[in-house]
């Protein structure tokens, strides 16, 4: 299986990065799944209902979300309807939405797609490693389904390295979200799952993580309150990772990071 993961997008230009290049590369990669985190899209803050269209419609399987997600209010009340968005598997039982969904492909091939969100220097949830023990204890990887997709939206590098390696072996890619910052450490763990501290974001980086740098820079120089922080409107970069899995074991044969346009520099994979 060929997936693609995208990071978080932010603001209007992160979106059209990614909905301006996502239908050829579906073609010329031959992807079969595509996730983005989408936590940020709707102006650096939160997912809209409409914009969540605009992204299925432009080519995203699944979306993936974080401590943002309900900075849009009307998604709470959308979530429960639009079960290929996903929130938090951490957040606390009786929170709408889901934190896991198993797509089926065209081909009949099955792929889990998790959502989990990190407590270092996050919003106290609940503990992500034995939801994703639970969760696991009910999807085999190579047997209930052909693969198992990770974003593990956390501030704290040493927690994700953590989440990976206590997964490793038994889903196919832990890739982390929420820096807004790409990694340069992709690589396949010791039992064959593919991983990234960090799948960096969509979106203008000639910025403050995504948001425009004046106000940015003057919160931290003056720790005062200032004015809303507002996204970045210029070009964007698109970063992500592509790894392709085997069907037989689920696990991952290689992988490789995108990113495409903007101010960084520019990278494809060659499988």
């Amino acid at each position: 299986m060929r997936i693609l993961f995208l990071g978080d997008i932010v603001g209007r230009c992160g979106r059209e990065a990614v909905l301006s290049r996502l239908p050829t590369l579906r073609k010329t990669l031959a992807l079969d799944l595509v996730v983005v985190n989408a936590e940020n899209a709707s102006h650096g803050f939160g997912l809209s209902p409409a914009i969540a269209t605009d992204l299925f419609e432009g080519g995203v399987d699944v979306i993936t979300l974080g401590n943002h997600s309900w900075d849009r209010r009307d998604m709470i009340g959308h979530i429960g309807s639009a079960p290929r968005i996903i929130r938090p598997i951490n957040f606390p039982p009786g929170t709408p939405g889901n934190g896991s969904i198993q797509v089926e492909l065209a081909d009949g091939r099955k792929a889990l797609v998790v959502n989990a969100m990190g407590r270092l220097f996050m919003d106290p949830l609940d503990d992500p490693f034995r939801c994703m023990n639970e969760l696991l204890s009910r999807h085999r990887l190579g047997v209930t389904t052909q693969a198992i997709v990770v974003d593990i939206h956390a501030e704290a590098t040493s927690e994700k390295w953590a989440f990976g390696n206590v997964l490793d072996g038994r889903v196919s890619l832990v890739v982390g979200t929420h820096t807004h910052t790409p990694t340069a450490d992709h690589r396949i763990l010791p039992a064959g799952t593919a991983f990234q501290t960090d799948a960096g974001m969509c979106g203008d980086y000639d910025s403050v993580i995504g948001m425009t740098k004046e106000p940015a820079m003057a919160r931290f120089i003056r720790k005062m309150p200032g004015e809303r922080l507002q996204p970045a409107e210029g070009d964007a970069t698109m970063c992500g990772i592509m790894v392709e899995t085997d069907d037989a074991t689920g696990l991952a044969r290689r992988i490789a990071p995108i990113r495409q346009g903007g101010h960084l520099a520019q990278t494809l994979p060659d499988f």
